[in-house]
């Protein structure tokens, strides 16, 4: 188990912006202009770019946010941790370039923070083109290795505008103490983009660092923005990262767990006429695996199970109040 991080709360408040950014110039400045309407100052704004093409430098610069260039597309985990180890503040906003935030989004997410003294905090973001529609809350990682966005594409009401604890965040949108990122590490750069912040938070919480998510703080998330919803590239990425994540975590105890959400998220990706992408991921993660297993230290059962079955638990009461999705009525039903 990693080191437990320790709170301190009693240094000035300062908080960067840390934008991963490819193209899509017209989003970065949507983005941008509800920075510059936050009602609490913002220190720094920082885009992290993978290597834009198009006018995003010129919007950036219109909105006094330094430009962080890179010639090619690393990915998104390799933007973040640029701009982490570019910030000099105590926060740090991770935002995707296709959300806009709601004037009093990072102050409330920092006073509820600090309220709490959480170690990161996460917004209720709303889907862009419905706003009375969740794009998600918070994360949930199952024993399959598969995550949910708590309260995708349900009504955005109850149960989901209580302020509570959480485990795994989006960093989609979060706000973040940047001194968790030497306690816990960097984003791994090996997943690229997705997933990458499941891996994340699952190391904070081995450090037991915890979170809260702010139901009064909100975002607009117009979502899959760069690859597409069920794109093949995002297929493609989710399901290798998927087996790149239990490679590095889960004990052997979990397989049948990881074999079983595998294979129903691959039946979803068939059924989304994306499977020879899901085919696609599994082969990158089945030759990537040993060496992934070999060089992480897979945490025992007695460890992760506090952990994973509280969110199991989690996502089986929200899926009863509010979607029902196929996969996850399916995938409990296989297991229990």
């Amino acid at each position: 188990m990693l080191p437990q991080p320790r709170l301190s709360f009693s240094m000035p408040s300062q908080i960067t912006a840390i934008v991963p950014h490819w193209n899509r110039a017209e989003l970065l400045g949507r983005l941008l202009a509800s920075l510059a309407a936050q009602t609490l100052p913002l220190d720094l704004i920082l885009i992290a770019d993978n290597g834009s093409t198009d006018s995003s430098r010129d919007v950036a610069a219109a909105y006094n946010a330094e430009f962080l260039p890179s010639l090619t597309n690393q990915g998104f985990a390799a933007a973040v941790n640029r701009g982490v180890a570019a910030a000099g503040t105590r926060w740090v906003a991770i935002l995707n370039n296709d959300v806009e935030l709601h004037p009093a989004c990072l102050e409330q997410l920092l006073q509820h923070a600090e309220d709490a003294q959480a170690w990161f905090a996460a917004p209720r973001l709303l889907q862009a083109a419905r706003h009375n529609v969740l794009d998600g809350c918070f994360d949930l990682l199952a024993r399959s290795a598969c995550a949910w966005r708590a309260g995708h594409g349900a009504p955005s009401g109850a149960p989901f505008l209580v302020p509570q604890p959480i485990t795994f965040a989006p960093l989609t949108a979060t706000l973040i103490r940047r001194d968790l990122f030497q306690h816990a590490g960097p984003l791994d750069e090996q997943f690229g983009s997705y997933l990458e912040d499941v891996d994340f938070f699952l190391r904070c919480a081995l450090t037991h660092a915890a979170g809260i998510y702010v139901p009064s703080a909100t975002a607009l998330h117009a979502g899959s923005a760069t690859l597409g919803a069920w794109s093949p590239g995002m297929v493609e990425l989710i399901s290798r990262n998927q087996l790149l994540l239990a490679a590095k975590h889960f004990p052997l105890s979990y397989l049948w767990h990881v074999l079983a959400g595998q294979t129903l998220w691959g039946a979803l990706a068939f059924r989304n006429s994306t499977g020879f992408a899901w085919l696609k991921g599994k082969l990158a993660a089945s030759l990537l695996f040993p060496s992934v297993r070999r060089h992480s230290s897979p945490v025992s059962r007695e460890v992760l199970d506090p952990i994973l079955r509280p969110c199991e638990r989690r996502i089986a009461e929200l899926q009863q109040a509010t979607t029902r999705d196929f996969y996850w009525r399916a995938y409990f039903k296989v297991v229990s």
